[in-house]
């Protein structure tokens, strides 16, 4: 026997942007139903955002250990893995436990399914035995999973996604990383820093390929001081496995790993889903301003193809949580930064150079070396780093920026404000910034500009 019932709205994916547009709705007095087939919370608590951080800080606290005997004496220190793991399995409550964040849900009024959800018609969603009807609408929040690259032999080697990375309890002895993005890089330099010997490999010309090039050499040149092997501009053609894995190059090369990490890349996850019923193909679910994908459905976060950031899908679910209200909805164009966590911190908002002159503007471009700025100077070792503004030269205004350094991410919080308010680049010349500080060398870029 099915169940039937029904609800003012469907929220299919609790990961951030989905709670947030159900804890939105609930306040506002709306009936909803919120599905998940995985761990309410989705991949950032429990495998991406936050438990990675939680080893990028413990193998920056290593390397800043490693840096003592060049500014205050003497120092040595034995990598444990072990501290690591315990405090990503306590934040993920209990090893991957989510009680807690179901309990949250329903207190704030919201009824809970756990299963896969499977539309069935416009606005009629099935879980297992039970049948939805929303009055008002559906929102797919479903997120998205790892791309998993058709390369002969890896399937049958076993590889690691970030997950599986993620849940480690030791680091490995050595690592094979397919991916120089951001996820990739973060998880290479981290277990290195833990004892791994990792080498990289990154298809496109350079690692960080969305990035500037200056910021691509940056991390290569950092990476590589540390020991990390960078392969760029050759893709994996092969993978065979005895006590390691053996990656073959497409110039003949080989790496090889106790263990092997796949960040190639992720999917928007809507496949078996029913968007068919709505006449969407996907993978992706494109959306309108008010991210509405059709008629009662509105689509947040990954699924959209917009861009695979927590900070984005929680945007997202503000302006469909305000279209589904009749409310007004926030911009969503607004300027989303970005920041890869290895060390150093690599920030970027807006524009590249390039695609500000693909874009057709009149461009200036001012660079500034963060060591050479006095707090870099200051700060000694691990000063690495960079501040490059990209201006509008007609509109004088700052359309692109990146800010990498020991702080770029929080560097990049002015960048940020800047390119979204569009603030003259003659006021960010007037103003005052706190010396020595790193944001001050925001100033010396501003001074570079031509």
């Amino acid at each position: 026997m099915t169940e039937n019932s029904s609800a003012d709205v469907i929220v299919i994916g609790l990961g951030p942007g989905g709670e947030t547009v159900a804890a939105r709705l609930l306040e506002s007095g709306l009936d909803v139903v919120g599905i998940e087939r995985e761990l309410v919370g989705g991949e950032c608590p429990y495998w991406g955002c936050i438990p990675s951080k939680m080893m990028v800080r413990a193998a920056g606290a290593l390397q800043e250990a490693r840096r003592v005997p060049q500014l205050a004496g003497a120092a040595e220190v034995r990598p444990d893995f072990a501290p690591v793991a315990r405090r990503i399995r306590a934040e993920a409550t209990d090893d991957w436990d989510d009680a807690v964040a179901v309990a949250r849900f329903e207190k704030a009024g919201g009824r809970f399914l756990r299963g896969s959800a499977a539309i069935e018609a416009p606005g009629r969603v099935r879980v297992g035995d039970e049948t939805v009807q929303a009055r008002r609408g559906v929102v797919v929040a479903t997120g998205s999973s790892p791309v998993r690259p058709r390369i002969p032999g890896l399937a049958e080697a076993g590889y690691w996604t970030n997950r599986e990375a993620i849940a480690a309890t030791s680091a490995p002895d050595s690592l094979v990383v397919l991916g120089g993005g951001a996820i990739g890089l973060e998880l290479a330099q981290a277990f290195a820093r833990f004892g791994a010997a990792v080498a990289v490999v990154e298809g496109a010309d350079r690692i960080l390929p969305n990035e500037e090039p200056e910021a691509s050499e940056l991390a290569e040149r950092v990476l590589t001081a540390e020991g990390i092997s960078v392969h760029a501009g050759r893709r994996a053609i092969a993978v065979h496995r005895d006590a390691d894995r053996h990656v073959t190059l497409e110039d003949g090369t080989q790496v090889s790993g106790a263990e092997l990490l796949v960040s190639v890349g992720r999917r928007p996850s809507t496949r078996g889903l029913g968007l068919e019923h709505y006449g969407i193909e996907g993978p992706a679910v494109p959306v309108d301003p008010a991210m509405r994908a059709a008629e009662g459905l509105w689509a947040i976060g990954d699924v959209t193809g917009l861009g695979g950031f927590t900070h984005l899908s929680v945007h997202h679910a503000g302006i469909a949580a305000a279209d589904i209200l009749g409310e007004p909805t926030p911009d969503q164009h607004a300027v989303v930064p970005r920041v890869t966590f290895t060390d150093p911190e690599i920030g970027s908002v807006g524009f590249t150079e390039a695609a500000a002159r693909a874009a057709g503007l009149r461009v200036l471009v001012g660079t500034a070396d963060a060591a050479m700025t006095s707090r870099g100077f200051t700060h000694g070792p691990g000063n690495a780093g960079l501040i490059k503004l990209v201006v509008d030269a007609d509109r004088d205004l700052l359309v692109g920026a990146t800010s990498a350094g020991p702080s770029g991410g929080e560097v990049l919080g002015l960048l940020a404000l800047v390119v979204h308010a569009h603030v003259p680049v003659a006021a960010l010349r007037s103003m005052i910034f706190a010396y020595p500080t790193f944001h001050r060398g925001v100033l010396d870029a501003l001074a570079a500009l031509s």
